[in-house]
């Protein structure tokens, strides 16, 4: 019985799912070559910022102390009116940019019509705090994106990717390639917005698969920097051909790079690559559009974030340079 607990425990401590490829691929080379496996350390990976953290604050302006019944005839009457109601103040920040943005698109005729009516304190109340909000369009479109919750969740690490990225769609890169059309268009001074869809957009992005994308890569460098590690370590006891000796190493790794990496590995790893460079553009878009607003605190993740994936985007490519090179000296013989 003894021997099962222990046989059952061993078993639990290995790999699962595909890291067991990776552990396969990495046993075979370190019998080929004679050089120990190295251990491979769980990767650490940089957390998105709490979006308590992040909210910029916004000044309400003057609205709030208006004669409501003075707008009586103008359609941002009710704007003004759900603006200032208990739900209106305690709305979330995504509620908070549409209300601001359907105040930016009624204000102008309601500015209008009060300095026809010789109104023109209550029409320069009005411009005023439709400059001011126009002002604060950036912020208020960081708070409900890049400041949301539904962005943070966008990059949030699961506990396992399990067959990660197969099964993947293109609903979260669809989705975010909208919402930065909808922003471009509302900083160009295009203030219509839809707000179910406008909503519907923010939940696929919530549902998208940044933070997998990452674990994933971090686990497949992982990996791969421990096989590069088992290779220099071969490489630094002199070449594997001399001119006078061809060990059988030479001749049985081919077969393993071509079964478990090129066979194995190289596939999901190439479906990695697609998935970065089709999600990460329109999600690095909006910090684009929005640099000017970006809290420092923001930028520290994105710096931090960006150098992680532009370090593990390359974990195949270099692990094919060594290959290439261990096996330099038994091609040229």
């Amino acid at each position: 019985m003894v021997g099962v607990a222990v046989m059952c425990l061993l078993v639990a401590c290995q790999p699962q799912g595909p890291e067991a490829r990776f552990q396969n691929y990495l046993s075979r080379l370190g019998r080929t070559l004679s050089v120990d496996v190295p251990t491979v350390n769980p990767p650490t990976l940089p957390r998105a910022p709490r979006t308590g953290q992040l909210q910029l604050d916004i000044q309400p302006g003057s609205l709030d102390a208006l004669d409501f019944l003075a707008l009586s005839g103008c359609a941002v009457q009710v704007t003004i009116g759900k603006r200032n109601s208990s739900l209106g103040r305690l709305a979330r920040p995504s509620q908070r940019l549409l209300l601001e943005l359907e105040y930016l698109q009624l204000a102008p005729q309601c500015i209008i019509y009060q300095r026809e009516q010789d109104r023109n304190a209550l029409a320069d109340t009005l411009e005023q705090a439709w400059k001011l909000k126009r002002q604060h369009l950036p912020a208020l479109i960081f708070n409900a994106t890049l400041g949301g919750e539904e962005y943070r969740a966008l990059w949030h690490t699961p506990v396992t990717t399990g067959l990660y990225p197969r099964g993947t769609s293109s609903q979260v890169i669809t989705a975010l390639e909208a919402i930065n059309g909808q922003i471009r268009r509302w900083l160009a001074g295009d203030y219509q917005a839809h707000n179910r869809d406008f909503e519907i957009l923010l939940s696929e992005v919530a549902a998208g698969d940044g933070g997998a994308l990452l674990k994933t890569l971090a686990i497949q460098d992982a990996w791969l920097s421990a096989a590069d590690t088992l290779l220099a370590e071969r490489m630094a006891k002199g070449p594997l051909c001399t001119a006078s000796t061809r060990p059988e190493a030479a001749t049985i790794l081919p077969n393993v790079i071509r079964k478990y990496f090129i066979g194995e590995i190289q596939p999901d790893a190439a479906s990695l690559g697609r998935r970065y460079h089709t999600l990460l553009p329109p999600a690095a878009a909006l910090e684009d559009l929005l640099n000017a607003t970006l809290p420092q605190l923001y930028r520290d993740w994105q710096s931090t974030r960006n150098a992680r994936f532009a370090q593990l985007i390359g974990a195949p490519r270099r692990h094919v340079e060594q290959l290439k090179l261990i096996q330099q000296s038994c091609i040229t013989l």
